[in-house]
């Protein structure tokens, strides 16, 4: 029976090198101190109208006050969204 040939496989060429690309990261340093101050502003809201008996921080919105409060936060929430 013959010898089959041996095939000579190609040498191995790795892909070329793919150039480094700059990845532009968006300058988002001011996301946490704001959204860190909105929580803070909210939570230091209500509890100053609980502590003063509703009488501060602005008396003329009675309940309200509370509303303000948690509409800190939720702004602090949704300025979180930008976080990356």
């Amino acid at each position: 029976m013959p010898k089959s040939r041996i095939r000579k496989k190609a040498d191995y060429t790795p892909p070329p090198a793919k150039q480094a690309t700059a990845i532009k990261l968006n300058s988002r340093g001011w996301v946490a101190p704001v959204m860190l101050a909105m929580f803070l502003i909210g939570l230091a809201w209500i509890v100053v109208f609980y502590v003063t008996d509703g009488s501060l921080p602005i008396d003329s919105l009675d309940n309200w006050n509370i509303v303000v409060g948690f509409g800190f936060i939720a702004a602090g929430f949704g300025v979180s969204t930008q976080w990356k």
